[in-house]
């Protein structure tokens, strides 16, 4: 058994879904298949939410006519049965409809009743998804995730409860899996204790296929998106990125967490704390390169993975003669951004400051204010951390000189050693981030070069081993 999860832009219009029920049907082992929302419905879903709960009734119902009226011509084009699909999106339309009338009149239930809004666009991919496999001759059923993916009550962010998914995937999706029978289900979509539809947040569709996988024990669990597997650096700033043959789970996760936009942060730990592998395949090139995440991934030495980034952030300097060697202060400093519930991503210290950044969106007035009797602080806005991943960077012999040297003039405000040695982090003036990136990956990644030529043909061989 394998987990298939296809993403929005592989359900964007007919063409591309049936070239998912091609791979659904051509794929060796029994999938469950998971499915995102299709192309931008789910922005599209939040709007109409949006303009109900404001009151703006008509602009919300014109919203949810556009949205559903386009996917029932994409479902003419699929050549699905024409009686039964058109009336299940009449359904599926239908209901919307009435949770807009309760976003308007109920605003203290706005966050529940738009996660039952969202959670549509996923429903309409696996309507549609479904008869296209039922007419092709293939043995399918609709799991509704609902039944399955069990989550607390946090609408828009719900935690998924992984010993109840377990429970429920074996009951409602495992017997089918067995039997042969492709299941179809959908991603980001959850239920509370009490049956409300729950939402699991931006990315959520790769969580979901990961804690599927792991409830059910697969032997791979598949993310198939526009790109061919995790890529050296983002393409749209080096166009010459590179594909990643392999990866640890770790590598992952760092990449993730400094801007890499293929995982969502939280998709692989179930596969990986369940021993499955993660790999990222490229919908349109099935037979293309694709990236295999696994934590048995061999490592013949240390050396740079990829370059991630992202932004904006701001950084926070904070100075006073209070803190040298004064136990506790830096307790006392941090405090006040737990208690304000703003994230920290680097920190720096010296003698008598701190320097850390922030998401661009955080309280940064309500900080000044709570910090003013512990420290100055100073705020530079517009910033961008650029992050060098990989295994052991800080053993690695030159790194930190080449990836200075490389930058030339660029002066970063901040460098940073991770605390677990997998990545090498700069923050730098917002509007020179691309010229980072692009500078970091000729040094490192750029042209033939190989940081570690010894593990990319190891992970080669795994790679070719895999695709046999």
């Amino acid at each position: 058994m394998i987990v298939m999860k296809f993403g929005g832009s592989s359900l964007a219009d007919a063409p591309r879904l049936l070239q998912v029920a091609d791979l659904v049907l051509a794929a060796e082992r029994t999938p469950c298949v998971v499915l995102s929302a299709p192309g931008d419905s789910t922005d599209r879903l939040l709007a109409v939410a949006r303009a109900a709960a404001a009151g703006r009734a008509d602009e919300a119902r014109d919203g949810l006519a556009e949205l559903f009226t386009r996917w029932t011509a994409e479902a003419e084009q699929l050549g699905v049965d024409p009686e039964r699909v058109p009336a299940r999106l009449r359904r599926l339309r239908d209901d919307v409809e009435l949770l807009l009338l309760a976003a308007g009149r109920d605003p203290a239930a706005t966050a529940r009743v738009t996660d039952a809004i969202v959670a549509h666009g996923e429903r309409i991919s696996t309507s549609l998804l479904c008869d296209v496999l039922q007419r092709r001759g293939a043995r399918v059923v609709e799991v509704d995730a609902r039944d399955v993916v069990r989550t607390d009550r946090r609408f828009g962010r719900a935690r998924p409860d992984r010993a109840a998914i377990r429970a429920t995937a074996r009951q409602s999706i495992l017997p089918h899996l067995a039997t042969g029978t492709v299941v179809v289900t959908q991603g980001f979509v959850g239920s509370a204790p009490d049956g409300a539809t729950t939402t699991l947040g931006r990315g959520g569709s790769d969580w979901s296929a990961s804690l599927l996988g792991a409830a059910l024990g697969v032997e791979e669990v598949q993310i198939w998106t526009d790109v061919e597997g995790v890529l050296t650096a983002d393409p749209r700033v080096v166009p010459e990125a590179r594909p990643l043959v392999a990866l640890r789970p770790e590598e992952a996760a760092e990449l993730a967490a400094f801007g890499a936009r293929v995982l969502h942060p939280a998709t692989i730990q179930p596969a990986v704390d369940a021993g499955i592998p993660v790999t990222v395949r490229h919908t349109g090139r099935a037979r293309g390169s694709f990236t295999r995440i696994a934590a048995d991934v061999p490592r013949a030495g240390s050396g740079i993975a990829a370059i991630a980034s992202r932004g904006p952030v701001s950084v926070l300097t904070m100075t006073s003669r209070r803190m040298l060697e004064a136990s506790g202060y830096l307790a006392k400093l941090f405090d006040v951004f737990g208690q304000l519930g703003v994230a920290v991503d680097l920190i720096s210290t010296a003698e008598v400051s701190v320097a850390c950044t922030v998401e661009a969106d955080a309280p940064i007035d309500a900080l000044r204010e709570a910090l003013a009797e512990l420290a100055h602080v100073e705020v530079t806005t517009d910033q961008s951390i650029v992050a060098l991943v990989g295994e052991g960077l800080r053993g690695t012999e030159q790194v930190l000189e080449r990836a200075c040297r490389s930058l030339g003039a660029l002066l970063p405000r901040m460098v940073c050693f991770g605390g677990n040695s997998r990545n090498l982090s700069f923050v730098v003036a917002r509007g020179e981030e691309v010229e980072v990136v692009r500078r970091l990956h000729d040094e490192f990644l750029g042209g033939d070069r190989r940081w570690d030529a010894e593990l990319v043909g190891t992970a080669a061989s795994l790679h070719q081993e895999v695709s046999r």
